[in-house]
């Protein structure tokens, strides 16, 4: 898991009662280097939303398991707020 994102989802995400499970998923390099962790929903999947999580120049999808992906949109929205 990248550097932020254990705490990151321990807590502020795992408690929001929308979500049924959340999987981390591929870490992998992107271009470019940011100095803080961030946490973005990318797009809605068949059974809720991938995320991508950033660190540095690292990069983690997090998949969350959920019923209501619009009302979760927005809940992880206000938590970067």
């Amino acid at each position: 898991m990248i550097k932020g994102l254990r705490n990151f989802l321990e807590n502020k995400v795992q408690n929001i009662e929308e979500i049924k499970s959340i999987i981390p998923g591929q870490i992998g390099q992107k271009r470019g280097k940011s100095v803080n962790f961030n946490f973005r929903v990318q797009r809605e999947t068949i059974t809720g939303l991938k995320c991508l999580a950033s660190y540095g120049n690292t990069v983690q999808e997090v998949f969350i398991v959920t019923n209501k992906p619009d009302i979760l949109i927005t809940k992880i929205s206000e938590l970067k707020n």
